[in-house]
């Protein structure tokens, strides 16, 4: 939903949004492996009529999805519209809460941040797109410390992860010209475990994230030959250094497998490649 296009097309949006939610929500539980948030766009493309508008929509529960504080441009329009900062913004209208994703969060200051975590508000971290987009670097250590549930996304820059693991470990040093920052190790806290929490709060399917009984068999086989010792101590930091996506032979998602030996079981990949080309 934004306002960019006028009245008109941000209700065809908040009704899409319901229409979507409601289908998603109707038909559980299936598999579980369909899930659906309100998708608002940007703090600084949504009037307050249109936010209060939104909250009222969305009356069946789901929780919401917004880029916000992306840039200082949001703040400070924040600030012309409501004469606050985005994140207390967002609260004021009733879009934070545990079902709910802020993305970005780059340019929050520590009253915002301590929203965040008190209100359960998931944030996501996107180092590719902040840096393509050149908005600056978000405050994830600084956040993970004050307790806000934060994960690794992507904004659409593309969907190799691993690649997203290394901007992100070499972009905080860098911001922060201190080497010691931004360990693999947290970068695994954000891209494995917290991500898998995400995932196991907004989908209906068990828990995410571990090979054990009962949780989703959700699995890869990566070709990975280490020229140095693997251990479970170091992995993240060769995950960073050593793993690319071109290594992943096989995946299976809920027990089925979809890739074997690099290639589609069930899709016809040129197929659909040209009829996107088309």
């Amino acid at each position: 939903v934004t306002d960019r296009g006028g009245e008109g097309r941000m209700k065809a949006g908040v009704e899409e949004n319901m229409r979507f939610i409601r289908k998603v929500q109707s038909s559980r539980p299936a598999d579980g492996r369909l899930s659906a948030l309100f998708g608002l766009h940007a703090g600084l493309t949504l009037s307050e009529e249109t936010l209060d508008f939104c909250r009222r929509a969305n009356n069946v529960g789901a929780g919401f999805h917004i880029h916000a504080a992306e840039d200082a441009a949001d703040e400070y329009d924040s600030l012309a519209k409501s004469g606050l900062r985005t994140i207390d913004r967002l609260q004021k209208h009733g879009i934070l809460g545990r079902n709910s994703i802020v993305a970005h969060a780059v340019h929050v200051d520590v009253k915002e941040i301590n929203i965040l975590a008190e209100t359960g508000t998931w944030v996501t971290h996107q180092p590719r797109s902040n840096m393509n987009n050149a908005v600056g670097v978000a405050q994830v250590e600084g956040m993970l410390r004050t307790g806000v549930r934060l994960g690794l996304g992507n904004d659409g820059m593309s969907n190799d992860m691993w690649e997203e693991w290394k901007a992100t470990y070499f972009v905080h040093k860098l911001w922060h010209r201190d080497s010691r920052r931004m360990p693999a190790s947290l970068i695994e806290q954000m891209a494995v475990y917290n991500n898998a929490e995400l995932a196991t709060d907004l989908f209906n399917v068990g828990k995410i994230g571990a090979v054990e009984p009962g949780a989703q068999a959700d699995l890869i086989f990566v070709d990975y030959q280490p020229y140095t010792p693997l251990t479970t101590g170091n992995l993240p930091w060769h995950i960073v250094f050593g793993f690319h996506s071109s290594m992943i032979t096989t995946t299976m998602v809920a027990g089925k497998v979809l890739m074997q030996g690099r290639k589609l079981v069930s899709i016809d990949e040129e197929k659909i490649a040209r009829e996107a080309l088309g």
